[in-house]
């Protein structure tokens, strides 16, 4: 069984693709949750008779159609790497043996 690491924030390593992937579905959700708030408040709107209703629905409408392409754009999209980072390959620090001799505390 392999064990997962969680990346720190000592090192300037990048997200592993498992997590990049997580996060912009998370993203992808909000995102299309939003959209789905914004047809629900617009359905609010005609019924509750709003002054200025035309530029409600105008806005919402226009959030409605901009959020779809948007998401799907950074969705699709990868995150930003540091130019000059070489992430291709990833070398594991070993573990070190126990000394055969017994060692002093500075305590």
């Amino acid at each position: 069984m392999a064990r997962r690491e969680k990346a720190t924030s000592i090192t300037d390593a990048s997200m592993s693709l498992d997590e990049e992937r997580r996060y912009r579905t998370i993203r992808y959700v909000v995102m299309m949750s939003i959209r789905a708030v914004l047809v629900i408040v617009c359905g609010i709107l005609v019924m509750a008779d709003v002054p200025m209703l035309w530029l409600w629905l105008l806005v919402g409408v226009a959030g409605m159609a901009i959020l779809p392409w948007l998401a799907v754009m950074l969705a699709n999209d990868r995150l930003v790497r540091k130019p000059g980072t070489f992430t291709k390959h990833h070398r594991r620090a070993e573990t070190l043996e126990t000394p055969s001799h017994p060692m002093i505390d500075s305590e």
